[in-house]
């Protein structure tokens, strides 16, 4: 009887697995082929006449192009500060023994609890008192602020895998802590590295709050933001080239993935550095 009911169960949850792949996947497919409709609509359906025409009217620098590269300055200005903040936050929490590191790594976690919604209204009042209203380095800035509780915590749990006994080494020779941070420490998290720069990146890639409330002419507004153009007046929307858009909205983000992934290595390069 255990073996019919094994048999059973692995059908059962395969067919629950098939399901929710299904559900996914439909609107992948409704993206591709409605950027390659020019009558496209919310039915998923094959396109009469299958053209890049789509593509070809939002290839266009106001519509998409100066926004995609307005969110890549603000994704990548965002992940290389909290990449470069994180790793100088999570050093001495993995490598002292101190009273406040459990209070400090609570109170960060605390952190990303709090509603972005609730704090933009001080924080607005605070741009405006310091004119950095329409601020790209201000935006870049508080984005980096809002990513770095998460940052430091996924930061700290890469540092503690790569063996201290290696600094010490390094310390007996004279090298000072920041040295062996530079020299030891981040080469070997270098694939931990790449993991937060690619969350931080995509997070900030896919954010519309922020920007538009910070941001406020057209030339600085990202791709997050920008996408409203193609929702007209009184709910007519066209579905093409917001597909067609949507799909050269995701490239960037793959690109960099894959990029990240192959300069940052599979794994922690440890194997033979500590003997004993």
């Amino acid at each position: 009887m255990a073996a019919p009911r094994g048999r059973a169960m692995r059908w059962f949850s395969s067919i629950v697995l098939v399901v929710i792949g299904i559900v996914f996947l439909l609107p992948l497919v409704w993206l591709v082929l409605a950027s390659l409709d020019a009558s496209a609509s919310l039915s998923v359906k094959w396109p009469e006449a299958p053209s890049f025409n789509n593509f070809l009217t939002v290839l266009t620098p106001e519509t998409s192009l100066i926004p995609l590269t307005n969110s890549f300055i603000l994704s990548a200005g965002c992940a290389v500060v909290t990449v470069l903040a994180a790793i100088l936050a999570a050093y001495p929490l993995s490598r002292y023994s101190m009273r406040i590191n459990k209070p400090f790594l609570y109170g960060v976690l605390f952190g990303t609890c709090l509603p972005i919604t609730a704090m933009m209204v001080p924080v607005y009042a605070l741009f405006v008192a310091f004119n950095l209203i329409d601020n790209m380095v201000g935006t870049i800035l508080f984005l980096a602020a809002t990513s770095l509780p998460m940052a430091i915590w996924m930061m700290k749990n890469f540092m503690d895998s790569v063996p201290i006994s290696l600094e010490e080494a390094a310390w007996t020779d004279g090298a000072s802590a920041m040295r062996t941070l530079r020299a030891i420490v981040v080469p070997l998290m270098r694939p931990g590295i790449a993991v937060v720069f690619i969350f931080v990146f995509i997070q900030t890639w896919g954010n519309f709050f922020i920007p538009f409330v910070l941001l406020l002419s057209p030339e600085k507004l990202p791709a997050a933001v920008s996408i409203f153009s193609f929702f007209g007046q009184y709910g007519s929307v066209a579905y093409g080239q917001l597909a067609a858009f949507s799909l050269l909205y995701s490239v960037p983000v793959l690109a960099l993935y894959v990029l990240v992934t192959r300069l940052g290595g599979g794994s922690f390069a440890l194997a033979g550095a500590v003997k004993g």
